[in-house]
């Protein structure tokens, strides 16, 4: 039977999210805490993009040292031999290429140049071509998936799959299915094309997290495996897409998704960490009722459930806080406070890196850590995080890649 996987979108479709931006360097700490978090794969960005190169290769330098775990790094590309070459010109090994497929697109976005048989003729080039040059996983996406005919999403993940794809991308790209019929598309998928199936859906209608789940027990309902994409905290185009920690709540909680096991080591206290850094990092608060995260997720007022609650909190709360990590007493230093950032000097460094137990052994190696201090706190336009800290101190080299914009 198969397993749900998680595919992170952060670092990709969340970032290209109008009005919000990260860093790279943020972009990087969500690799890292996705990789803690025991994550499957991160897409983690457009190698063919020439300010992203030289975050892409940091990060793949990061991998190889162990940094991110057995998270995976994977592209995205259009479905061009130019970006597949730009790809694996730098190094990357994993990739997810995209091209339309709904009629609505074909006739409006292409502008009747390219034909459904058209698309087809590409794509199984295109993927080919990826195979020939040593890709290890490769994913296919068919964009506007949800406004595609069936049978013909169908005929094009069998070329997909037979030209050597891994994955066929199902893309709810304007979110316009809903749970059952995601669910029957997923399964029918499955079924008569036999790959594995990626769920990536947004949140137009509300219906992002439902849909992702019922895509995914659709998929392995028809005998193969779902790849559930979310970015962190739901953000993204329009109306953002499937969060991250939502959906994982919903696959271990949820009525009758005990036979649906998830493969990925999830450590959810990691998960809940990161969307707290990704709100920072982004600017972008974190709603008082979100799942799990959010300030009232697990807060009683009205009689009867505080009265619930007080006697037996399962009355009112389907999973424990604990689980991830909330209810420990958080200290907030206040008064007498000595911080480091784009403007610090020595002193404030040692002082700072000695609070989190780390001795910087000699000036040489002070003063690079201090530059890169100074750096990051001005790449990211934000005072650094106790882990930003601790990443720069540990990993200084692969630091200064990414920082350095121009390839």
């Amino acid at each position: 039977m198969g397993q749900i996987y998680f595919l992170d979108c952060t670092n990709r479709d969340g970032v290209q999210a109008s009005r919000i931006s990260l860093s790279k360097f943020q972009k990087t700490m969500v690799n890292v805490y996705l990789g803690e978090s025991g994550v499957h794969q991160s897409e983690f960005g457009f190698p063919y993009i020439k300010h992203e190169q030289n975050y892409i290769k940091a990060n793949l330098e990061l991998k190889e040292r162990g940094a991110l775990g057995s998270l995976v790094l994977g592209g995205w590309c259009r479905l061009l031999v130019i970006d597949i070459a730009a790809s694996l010109s730098i190094g990357v090994k994993d990739l997810n290429i995209s091209i339309s497929t709904s009629d609505q697109m074909i006739q409006h976005k292409f502008e009747g140049k390219i034909t459904r048989e058209g698309i087809i003729k590409l794509m199984t080039e295109a993927v080919k071509y990826a195979r020939q040059r040593g890709i290890s996983t490769l994913g296919v996406n068919a964009e506007d998936a949800s406004r595609a005919d069936l049978s013909y999403l169908v005929e094009f993940g069998q070329a997909a799959k037979e030209a050597g794809a891994d994955r066929l991308r199902y893309c709810d790209t304007v979110g316009y299915d809903n749970p059952t019929s995601i669910y029957d598309r997923a399964r029918a998928l499955a079924e008569r094309v036999k790959i594995d199936i990626e769920v990536h859906c947004h949140n137009d209608l509300g219906m992002a997290v439902a849909n992702s789940v019922a895509g995914a027990r659709g998929a392995i309902d028809g005998g193969v495996s779902a790849y559930i994409n979310t970015t962190v905290n739901g953000l993204g185009e329009r109306c953002g897409q499937a969060d991250l920690l939502s959906c994982i709540l919903a696959c271990k909680f949820a009525r009758d998704m005990e036979n649906y096991t998830i493969a990925d080591p999830v450590n959810l206290k990691t998960v809940a960490k990161l969307a707290r850094y990704v709100a920072y990092a982004f600017n972008v608060p974190i709603h008082l009722n979100q799942p799990g995260v959010g300030a009232n997720s697990f807060a009683h007022e009205s009689g009867i459930h505080a009265d619930g609650a007080i006697k037996d909190r399962k009355n009112y709360e389907l999973y424990d806080p604990e689980v991830l990590g909330i209810g420990a007493e958080e200290r907030i230093v206040t008064g007498h406070v000595i911080t480091t950032g784009e403007y610090g000097g020595m002193a404030g460094l040692r002082y700072v890196y000695g609070k989190l137990g780390i001795t910087l052994p000699d000036t040489e190696s002070a003063e690079r850590i201090l530059d890169l201090v100074r750096y990051a706190s001005a790449h990211n336009q934000l005072p650094l995080t106790e882990d930003e800290l601790r990443f720069i101190a540990k990993y200084p080299e692969q630091v200064r890649q990414i920082l350095t914009i121009i390839p």
